[in-house]
């Protein structure tokens, strides 16, 4: 299925208005439908895996905003490191000591998000609320000390439910922690962007305070069962 226009201006036009940023979410989407949208004006994508954002990145103009959104393997953040511009999923330490490393020897800053778990299911990844706090308070020389890396905000998935309330009450609380640290502003760490809602549950998202979405199939159509989605 190629781009649905329609729907990306629709999203468009609707998160301008709140001043929120689209992601659009192009994994298991071939290169021509990413080319599509981007000559519509989107420059910000998102992928999932290391390989295939590897494959697409040299096939597509120089000036696309490459998100990763996935979980990322300490071992694979080498393969991204050259041109990535913003991951979202920095789950440990030691996965952004890594970023930090990788970044340094291609003399670069990367920017990151935490990811806090407030959704229900265990297969969602992320730090839960104590661990946020130790790292942002009891930690946060160590992160003053990673001076190629530039924390930026949070990211969350909320439960995948058709319960509104859940979803609603899941964002208020990433809206809860994001506010908790907005007052951090040092050279590496500035909240500013809070990455939660996808396809199913944006405009929640966009309510309950959101900068940024991450939206694809409403884009670029459902994902094949053949594509494992």
């Amino acid at each position: 299925m190629a781009v649905n226009i329609k729907a990306y201006e629709e999203i468009i036009r609707e998160l301008g208005e709140k001043k929120v940023q689209l992601v659009a979410v192009s994994k298991t989407k071939p290169v021509e439908d990413i080319r599509q949208l981007y000559e519509l004006g989107q420059i910000d994508f998102g992928e999932n895996y290391v390989q295939e954002l590897t494959d697409k990145h040299p096939q597509l103009p120089g000036n696309i905003r490459w998100h990763f959104i996935g979980h990322l393997q300490s071992n694979k953040v080498k393969y991204i490191a050259p041109f990535v511009h913003l991951i979202h999923g920095v789950d440990s330490y030691k996965l952004l000591t890594e970023i930090n490393k990788q970044a340094l020897k291609n003399q670069r800053v990367i920017d990151c998000l935490f990811q806090v778990h407030i959704a229900e299911e265990e297969t969602k990844f992320g730090f839960d609320e104590k661990e946020l706090e130790e790292l942002l308070n009891t930690n946060l020389n160590s992160i003053r000390e990673l001076k190629n890396i530039r924390i930026g905000g949070l990211m969350g998935m909320a439960s995948c439910s058709d319960d509104v309330n859940k979803v609603r009450n899941e964002f208020k609380k990433m809206k809860f922690l994001f506010d908790k640290y907005t007052h951090i502003q040092n050279a590496n760490c500035k909240m500013q962007t809070l990455s939660i809602g996808m396809s199913s549950d944006y405009k929640i998202a966009v309510e309950e305070g959101s900068t940024m979405v991450r939206i694809g199939s409403l884009i670029f159509g459902e994902r094949s069962a053949l594509a494992g989605i």
